[in-house]
């Protein structure tokens, strides 16, 4: 595998969740700092970009197989084994990441349905709770690409 496999959506939809805490964040400091008040709106966005920011972000580090693994039981099995080893860390996390989209998706269509609204700016709560299960299933598709990845040997445990 050349360089570091891709996952350039969430790379790019990271990034602008951190330009843009960045921006209101700063636009917030320079506001107190003349006016003495702040802006209301900066702590109800920048705690739901922070949530994507986070979700892209492991979805990136899925994809180039940097989440943390102790790999010495994996160096240590036989071939055959180690592939069982990899399959089962794959259903295992699956299994978490399926009920996070399913129920993610749950709640966001419950709270669309409900037609609730955030507490601080009065914005539809499904307009924040969506992207849960969407980066979610971004995490499965990436998953299933690093476990493809690891069984093919373009991807070993360093560490």
């Amino acid at each position: 595998m050349k360089g570091f496999p891709d996952a350039r959506p969430e790379r790019w939809l990271g990034a602008l969740a951190l330009i843009v805490i960045s921006l209101i964040s700063l636009g917030n400091v320079i506001t107190r700092y003349l006016t003495g008040g702040s802006f209301s709106f900066t702590e109800e966005f920048s705690v739901f970009l922070l949530v994507v920011l986070t979700f892209a972000g492991a979805s990136v580090a899925l994809r180039r197989d940097r989440h943390i693994r102790i790999g010495f039981l994996e160096r240590a099995l036989p071939e055959w084994w180690r592939g069982a080893l990899i399959l089962f860390q794959a259903l295992c996390g699956l299994i978490v990441l399926g009920l996070i989209t399913w129920y993610g998706g749950k709640l966001a269509w419950q709270e669309y349905q409900w037609e609730s609204l955030s507490p601080g700016l009065g914005l539809p709560q499904w307009w924040y709770l969506v992207w849960l299960p969407i980066l979610s299933a971004a995490m499965l598709w990436r998953l299933v690409q690093q476990t493809r990845d690891r069984l093919k040997g373009e991807l070993t445990s360093d560490a």
